[in-house]
């Protein structure tokens, strides 16, 4: 199993600088202030996600003084750790789940004209993977940091037909009739 996360990474990275990025989206900007002698110091961090729209999906944190430089730096932190996604037509081609801290998601396939159900932090993922027709649950923390990592989590772990059968030692009509 981790063999198959490798090979899922090694695929997205080939070369980041390649890969045509379709989106491009800022999933939440916290500003932090810290105290000093002299009063507060503002900075901000940005997480942002990249994709193309063809099953490849990457997120990013970017920490900064001032606002764009955040959201550059997350850009390049995302292009960085990219994944890539196996599509079923517009959706998932199984129902997979996965927590990160106290963020729980829940990715369910769903049937073509859908759409996506999904709140804010995890539409802007899994529209960015190319995903059109889903349905999805957050439950737990609504932290933006925890729900999108856990949404990245749950997209590594999707698998096709294909990847089954290769691990099984089994044909793709096997994996469906055994």
């Amino acid at each position: 199993m981790n063999n198959r996360k490798q090979i899922k990474k090694k695929e997205a990275q080939d070369n980041p600088a390649d890969v045509e990025l379709k989106e491009e989206r800022v999933v939440h900007i916290n500003r932090v202030a810290k105290v000093v002698k002299g009063g507060r110091r503002f900075s901000f961090n940005a997480i942002v996600v990249v994709g193309d729209g063809k099953g490849k999906v990457g997120i990013g944190l970017g920490k900064a003084n001032e606002v764009p430089d955040a959201i550059a730096k997350g850009k390049e932190d995302a292009k960085k750790r990219m994944i890539f996604v196996p599509l079923h037509g517009g959706t998932l081609p199984h129902e997979v789940s996965a927590k990160f801290g106290a963020g729980k998601v829940l990715l369910k396939p769903a049937t073509k004209g859908t759409g996506i159900i999904a709140g804010a932090v995890i539409r802007a993922v899994v529209e960015s993977v190319g995903i059109t027709d889903i349905l999805t649950k957050c439950k737990g923390s609504s932290n933006p940091h925890n729900v999108v990592k856990a949404t990245m989590k749950a997209l590594s772990e999707v698998t096709n037909a294909r990847e089954v059968g290769a691990v099984r030692g089994m044909t793709v009509m096997d994996v469906f009739t055994k």
